[in-house]
């Protein structure tokens, strides 16, 4: 299989798999249930990143270790202006006598420029090592389902029907083929960035891990137990190099 091939797959495989589980456990499950799969994806992002997408990284950039990390460094302060940036549009957003009719559509844009840029990242990483693009699809999806819990929950108050919202999302989540496409075409004749790129990469993982997932673990520490938190978070972390070993 080519590597266009192998990503533009991954990308769409990745995008059913957590617009499946997302559809299924918004329409099914209690919220309980919704808070154990948030440590398991805490699990795989954190494994994904420091024992796969950032060794990787430092690997093909001998010699520039420094660079790499700089980078890492400046991604994880990017997302976290980026988050600010979020923050403060959502609170005027929601002051009263804003319009809350655009609001879905709002999400669902932001949705699909973040699946776009899960695309890129996507293509990074196989054209590193396919077995890297291959834990990488894993934990996008898997990071992606209580976002698109998420985009459910306010499509559906919104007065959206489910087969609206599944079809919103469905569409939304198409933007990470056109990123794998848009990093391939990038990255493929640039291999020199690739390291950067999987850096960037990295610091999206660890951010999303650290700053979002983790302290909703803690805020529900009472409802959820400590003990069933820490086995999903541990499933987490050994997803990634437990299927790694047996791929390879």
């Amino acid at each position: 299989m080519s590597s266009l091939a192998a990503i533009l797959a991954a990308c769409f495989a990745g995008g059913l798999l957590s617009l499946l589980l997302a559809a299924i456990l918004a329409f099914r499950l209690q919220a309980r249930h919704l808070h154990r799969l948030i440590a398991f994806a805490a699990g795989t992002m954190l494994a994904a990143a420091l024992l796969d997408i950032l060794p990787e990284a430092l690997s093909l950039a001998p010699g520039h270790s420094e660079a790499v990390l700089a980078t890492l460094l400046a991604g994880l302060i990017g997302f976290y202006l980026l988050e600010r940036l979020a923050l403060w549009r959502h609170a005027h957003a929601g002051e009263p006598g804003s319009a809350r009719t655009g609001t879905p559509w709002v999400v669902l844009l932001g949705d699909g420029l973040h699946n776009l840029v899960d695309g890129v990242l996507m293509a990074a990483a196989f054209l590193a090592d396919p077995w890297l693009g291959l834990s990488t699809c894993l934990a996008v999806a898997l990071h992606e389902v209580p976002q698109e819990l998420g985009d459910f929950a306010l499509l559906l108050s919104a007065g959206w029907s489910k087969r609206r919202a599944l079809l919103a999302n469905g569409l939304s989540s198409l933007a990470s083929l056109v990123g794998g496409v848009l990093g391939w075409l990038a990255l493929e004749s640039a291999q020199a960035a690739l390291p950067y790129v999987l850096a960037v990469a990295a610091a999206s993982f660890l951010y999303i891990a650290v700053a979002d997932l983790l302290p909703a673990l803690h805020r529900r520490h009472r409802q959820d137990g400590f003990l069933a938190q820490t086995a999903m978070l541990s499933a987490g972390l050994a997803c990634v190099p437990v299927v790694g070993h047996w791929l390879h």
